[in-house]
């Protein structure tokens, strides 16, 4: 999904410094940020979140103290590309071509961890899946490559509050974060992704319906 560079309002009420376009200029910083341990807010092709390195414990409490959420509700984690997903959750049980079907898009896929996976124990504790989204943002995929590792992603707003579609939605948090990427309003209608449960062979369920816009 291609940003519209022409919509952003970068100078909205920008008085703590933090606001940056969500433009491939501004990603080297970006990637600094998240391998420092600091949380960022950036635009995906749903909705505003909140992301950081999902490998640094740290990092992650900081976005549940962020949104005032519990430790025991799962956060998911985003990857540049589909290729990417092995290291991180089972996939060999899938058929040839169906994560490429769904992804990049407005999809969570659950997925096994696995003994494998060189996600950090302490994200998500307790749980063997993990929900996994690549989105069809140009901007999320591009830090995401960079920090070489997944970021773990959550929506931008207060645990229990209404989803963001543009930076104003939660303004009050911004001053948690140590950047804010500005990329428009958000067409989703406040709709997440839509979350798939792929961990079984040869069954699916639809754990939540979201966005419509499969390939």
């Amino acid at each position: 999904m291609a940003l519209n560079v022409e919509k952003f309002d970068v100078g909205v009420e920008n008085q703590l410094g933090l606001i940056r376009s969500a433009t491939e200029s501004n990603a080297d910083e970006a990637i600094e940020a998240l391998k420092a341990g600091k949380v960022i807010a950036v635009p995906t092709d749903t909705l505003y979140g909140f992301a950081c390195d999902a490998c640094s414990s740290k990092a992650v409490n900081r976005i549940y103290d962020i949104k005032g959420r519990k430790h025991t509700s799962p956060l998911a984690i985003c990857v540049g590309d589909v290729s990417d997903i092995e290291h991180f959750a089972v996939t060999d049980h899938l058929p040839h071509g169906l994560l490429n079907s769904l992804l990049p898009g407005p999809v969570t896929i659950v997925l096994g961890r696995g003994e494998s996976s060189i996600l950090e124990k302490s994200l998500n504790p307790g749980l063997d899946s993990i929900g996994v989204r690549v989105p069809d943002s140009d901007f999320i995929r591009i830090i995401a490559r960079g920090s070489r590792s997944a970021l773990a992603l959550t929506s931008a707003n207060l645990s229990g509050q209404p989803s963001s579609v543009s930076i104003k939605d939660f303004k009050n948090l911004w001053e948690h974060c140590a950047y804010v990427y500005e990329g428009g309003v958000l067409p989703a209608g406040r709709a997440g992704s839509t979350v798939v449960d792929l961990t079984k062979p040869g069954k699916y369920r639809i754990l939540r319906p979201g966005r419509c816009g499969y390939h």
